[in-house]
């Protein structure tokens, strides 16, 4: 991304352009542009969606500087040209004309307006020249490889809820995307795979899958939030093949007549592997829809600020109980398949609920040490997925 300041944007006027299309398309193409575009923004092209039309194809562009998307669409072009307009304002106006609507953009240069027609509506927008939005600069990409929708939904699905929000550790922002040896647990064991972690200190999670070809050589990367979940949202709505292309500060994923270019977290991702526990033997063993509602429901007692929930663990049962001095108590015993010494631990109920909220199968597995050490989530019916939960104090 290029920086764009007030004295160095060229005062180019504003050409012509005329297309029609189809709302439906249109629609969904704004729905997910105009989420990109920041609501407040103290350089004015930086609100805008960038419209270019030529052949059959308009292409809309939108950036924030350090994320940007790109997308094709078919439309009837009378006119070939570019433009841009409000993005959030153009994005409502399209999403209220009626369902079938065919959608007119008229772009009149004398007055510096986009004429907008859906059906019997019509509106004007203020736009600014398309020759002042930001250009991107992606640089030479030199790793490629590509994952199938399902491979990259479940990077991302599994790992992104322990992805820190707190500013002051940028570096956990995002979801760490590498390449190391397969774990023991993963069906691939000694040979390597492409994982994806994220932690915020208090709960971890990795994927992984078989590394895919070209991905090899690839350095290390943090993608950052705002672009894991742009991904998501992308990948939902398409069963394409995801194309992925990287360097050490860029990153780009190209899916379908989308592409999407970000910038990585400069920083040092932590070594997580120290705090994935490898010594916990004593196996706790029970059905994940169980022990979810009942951490659900004991969990109601516990305290805003903290969420704490007591596990105490006896052979064949474990107790949950919370309590408040301002709510009260609450406990509940669930049967389990626990053989191992009594062991009491506390737990942040949201992230545990969080954690089991990504199994696939119906029974979890907790590895645990003592009261004090980190748990560790396994669920037999996904080898490639492990969760760390930290233990807190109750």
């Amino acid at each position: 991304m290029v920086a764009l300041s007030k004295a160095e944007a060229p005062v180019t006027a504003i050409g012509e352009f005329k297309i029609k299309l189809e709302r439906a398309p249109l629609l969904k193409s704004l729905a997910r542009l105009q989420s990109i575009v920041e609501k407040r923004n103290t350089i004015p092209i930086l609100s805008h969606i960038k419209l270019e039309a030529a052949g059959t194809t308009l292409t809309l562009s939108a950036t924030d500087m350090d994320l940007a998307a790109v997308e094709k669409i078919e439309a009837t072009v009378e006119k070939k040209g570019a433009v841009t307009v409000p993005a959030h304002t153009f994005y409502d106006i399209v999403r209220k004309f009626t369902e079938n609507a065919t959608v007119t953009l008229d772009v009149d240069s004398a007055k510096g307006q986009v004429k907008i027609t859906g059906g019997n509506a019509k509106f004007s927008l203020s736009c600014l020249s398309a020759a002042d939005f930001p250009v991107l600069s992606e640089g030479e990409m030199p790793h490629n490889f590509s994952l199938s929708p399902k491979e990259c939904v479940n990077l991302i699905d599994k790992a992104r809820f322990a992805m820190s929000t707190e500013e002051t550790r940028y570096y956990l922002n995002g979801v760490y995307l590498h390449v190391g040896v397969a774990s023991e647990f993963s069906g691939i064991k000694g040979q390597q795979s492409l994982k994806a972690v994220a932690t915020d200190g208090h709960r971890l999670a990795r994927i992984e899958v078989p590394l895919p070809a070209g991905a090899k050589d690839m350095p290390g990367v943090i993608v950052p939030r705002k672009a894991v979940s742009e991904l998501r949202k992308l990948i939902e709505e398409s069963a394409e093949v995801v194309q992925i292309s990287l360097s050490e500060s860029k990153i780009r994923f190209v899916c379908g007549n989308v592409t999407l270019v970000s910038k990585l977290i400069d920083g040092t991702f932590p070594d997580y592997e120290r705090v994935i526990p490898t010594a916990n033997s004593k196996l706790l063993e029970l059905p994940v829809k169980v022990l979810s509602q009942a951490i659900d429901r004991v969990s109601t007692i516990s305290t805003e600020k903290t969420r704490g929930i007591k596990f105490s663990l006896n052979k064949g049962n474990i107790t949950l109980a919370a309590s408040s001095p301002e709510n009260g108590s609450a406990q509940e015993e669930v049967p389990a398949n626990y053989a191992a010494d009594l062991i009491e631990i506390g737990f942040n109920s949201r992230y545990m609920l969080e954690v089991l909220s990504q199994f696939e199968g119906d029974t979890a597995q907790m590895l645990l040490s003592d009261g004090a050490s980190p748990a560790l989530l396994r669920d037999p019916a996904d080898a490639t997925a492990l969760y760390v939960v930290m233990p807190m104090r109750i």
